[in-house]
């Protein structure tokens, strides 16, 4: 008697490339990092088309390609997966405005750098910034909880440099601090509604000029 070997399957039961479960083709078994960025991708897809509350988790995995069992796999819950996508463009963000503010010890060069990486970011990947500040779950605690731990982070930032360069009273230099980061989240954020008519150079630094000029008159001790 001849014994057929069976089918590889992933742990969700998933076929190998090119043999397809019932109900459509599936992707082949992926290493777990690879698959995570794929389900991580197609719920974004879902989330802007739809908005969280009519993403449903049949319609990402079908735009993920994999089973509901390999997106549960993953991520147990809608609400993990949106927070986990989350997560992600949050700490990309801040990674790139720290980086820019930290680039240079030259504090007109700083806040110009902030801006045109605050507007890069937002150009390169619109659906990233429409989930992060346009979702209609932007008042969920957890999700109000890390936009502020996000804002707070890169608003201090800034506030260290101003407090360094002016003297000013830690407090006043907080202000400052949010004052900035304010101006570049809803200046970028107006400039991409406005469909990007506006080279986004010329954009940034017209606000990089409009920060600076109020920013380089505070007075220094002496």
């Amino acid at each position: 008697m001849i014994h057929q070997a069976p089918v590889e399957q992933d742990q969700a039961g998933t076929p190998p490339a090119g043999q397809a479960r019932s109900g459509g083709q599936r992707s082949a078994r992926l290493p777990r990092d690879e698959r995570r960025a794929q389900l991580l991708a197609a719920a974004q897809e879902v989330f802007v088309a739809n908005g969280y509350h009519g993403a449903a988790m049949d319609e990402i995995a079908d735009t993920a390609h994999v089973s509901k069992p390999v997106l549960y796999q993953h991520f147990p819950s809608k609400r993990e997966l949106y927070l986990a996508l989350l997560d992600s463009h949050l700490t990309k963000l801040i990674d790139l405005l720290l980086g820019a503010l930290n680039s240079t010890t030259d504090n007109d060069e700083r806040v110009q750098a902030v801006m045109r990486a605050y507007y890069r970011f937002i150009a390169s990947d619109d659906q990233a910034h429409r989930l992060v500040f346009e979702s209609d779950l932007i008042n969920d605690p957890d999700v109000s909880a890390r936009l502020e731990t996000f804002n707070k982070t890169f608003a201090d930032a800034v506030a260290r440099v101003i407090a360094e360069d002016t003297k000013l009273p830690e407090l006043e230099a907080r202000l400052l601090g949010r004052g900035l980061a304010g101006m570049a989240q809803v200046s970028a954020r107006y400039w991409l509604e406005t469909g990007g008519d506006l080279d986004l150079d010329v954009a940034s630094d017209l606000i990089y000029r409009l920060a600076w000029r109020g920013i380089s008159r505070f007075p220094k001790e002496t």
